[in-house]
């Protein structure tokens, strides 16, 4: 048990490094994937030796085997193999508070450097005007201050400074808040979207009256 980290008040594992994954306040997308891993990883494990085992049982033959398996058989990125091999490393450590010397010589293969594609200045402009309404605000939104997708989608009013022209970004990557610009062209479209998410919700608190 780490210092500081209380202890699990769940028995089934997998609600185990469900609960330990909230502690530690990881994204709901890390979640379903640690999640996915660690299931995948005990039940092909079972066909292997032929019965359902419990991770304690296990060692870096299986991980390694899996995980091989993982490359070769399944040919998965490397991006997604790093991801299979993050979440086993945080079953371990985290949950099951096992941390053995051999999980820190497994290597994680290289992932291929390419060189992005970037859209040229038109090619942007004629994107956004094939947009409209909301989605078309969205994505300007994305575009000028550099949010990601679900930054802008978890936007709240009290997190946009008009008069500073700027964006206070909650719990971005890392769990760290952020500020943004707000460019001065989408101010206006802002607070017509401001007012008009006021009034449906005005709309909707007289209907549940």
């Amino acid at each position: 048990m780490k210092p500081g980290a209380p202890l699990l008040q769940s028995t089934r594992l997998l609600d185990q490094v469900r609960e330990r994954i909230r502690y530690l306040h990881y994204s709901l997308k890390t979640e379903k994937a640690y999640l996915y891993w660690v299931r995948f990883f005990i039940r092909w494990s079972a066909t292997q030796s032929g019965d359902m085992r419990h991770p304690r049982e296990m060692g870096v033959a299986d991980v390694e085997a899996f995980l091989s398996m993982l490359a070769n058989e399944r040919k998965v990125s490397a991006s997604t193999h790093n991801q299979a091999l993050s979440a086993l490393l945080f079953l371990y450590r985290e949950v099951l508070n096992i941390d053995l010397p051999w999980l820190n010589n497994i290597g994680r293969p290289q992932q291929t450097k390419r060189i992005p594609s970037v859209l040229t200045k038109d090619e942007v402009a004629g994107l956004l005007a094939q947009l409209d309404g909301v989605t078309a605000l969205l994505a300007r939104l994305l575009y000028g201050t550099g949010m990601r997708l679900m930054e802008g989608m978890r936007l709240r009013i009290k997190d946009v400074d008009f008069d500073r022209h700027v964006i206070i970004v909650r719990e971005a990557k890392g769990g760290k808040d952020r500020v943004v610009m707000l460019p001065r062209s989408l101010a206006p479209a802002m607070r017509q979207q401001m007012l008009a998410a006021r009034a449906q919700w005005e709309a909707d608190r007289q209907v549940q009256r």
